[in-house]
């Protein structure tokens, strides 16, 4: 990894680790509950993450420049949730646009197995040959559409190595279980999706600190943050148990005073 790429990596990372926020969800969701208003939604979560992993519309949009915040650009899309098939993406931004917006990262889907496995596969391998130049780090999301019965160790650790294969920096997937099969076989940085949003915020603290123990340098997650009934508390306690190696009972009570002492906004 040349300077320029290691110095980018250096910036949405701590000492190894990361807490990389997802709010790209209306890219195929449209306005998600508790998302509505982007802007509104991330200001009071920025002290406790690490990056934010966005599109270039709410970037603009919803970001105040002005904020030392690394960006990870979202930079694929073409399909809803209510369409044909997720799996149908292209890439959706120019690596003049990456660059022009300043970004730290770039992040991109990849569908493997489903019927757009050649395409989304092809759009990582020209996303990497169009950022490598400026390194600019490019991180593979191994989704599964609406196919939640595919995040099994089997079939998570093939996405993931092929993503690696082709060069992708890092790779953000699911937790699952023997998650250590995963990782062990993934040579770059493996990040946890968040996923659907879990009953309890001890559930969020249990899964990502058993990823983390089984390999995984940390998280790229959403829903179960900023859908809490009291993000603050849920972000503060994501990030001690990442970065101050908290467990996830510690975790539980951080979050559990922040939120008696705040009230409903913590």
């Amino acid at each position: 990894m040349d300077w320029g790429k290691q110095n980018r990596w250096a910036q949405i990372t701590k000492n190894g680790r990361c807490f990389f926020l997802a709010m790209d969800h209306g890219y195929f969701l449209g306005p998600t509950r508790r998302l509505e208003k982007p802007g509104e939604m991330v200001t009071p979560l920025l002290p406790y993450v690490d990056a934010l992993f966005v599109t270039r519309g709410v970037l603009r949009a919803s970001i105040d420049p002005n904020v030392k915040m690394p960006i990870i650009l979202r930079v694929s899309g073409g399909s809803s949730v209510i369409g044909g098939d997720l799996s149908n993406e292209t890439v959706t931004t120019s690596i003049d646009e990456v660059i022009r917006l300043n970004a730290a990262a770039v992040g991109l889907s990849v569908f493997v197995g489903s019927d757009y496995e050649f395409q989304t596969l092809s759009n990582l391998a020209n996303l990497i040959n169009a950022c490598e130049p400026y390194g600019i780090p490019t991180m593979a999301v191994t989704a599964v559409g609406k196919e939640l019965e595919k995040r099994d160790a089997r079939y998570l650790a093939l996405s993931c190595r092929i993503a690696a294969e082709l060069g992708a920096t890092a790779v953000k997937t699911y937790w699952c279980e023997d998650f250590h099969k995963v990782a062990e076989n993934c040579p770059v940085p493996v990040v946890i999706a968040g996923g659907p949003k879990c009953d309890t915020i001890l559930e969020v603290y249990e899964f990502v600190h058993d990823g983390m123990e089984r390999g995984a340098v940390g998280v790229n997650l959403g829903r179960n943050v900023w859908q809490d009934e009291h993000p603050v508390a849920a972000a503060r306690g994501l990030q001690a148990l990442i970065h101050e190696n908290l467990t996830p009972a510690q975790a539980n009570d951080l979050y559990q005073t922040i939120k008696n002492e705040g009230g409903a906004t913590a």
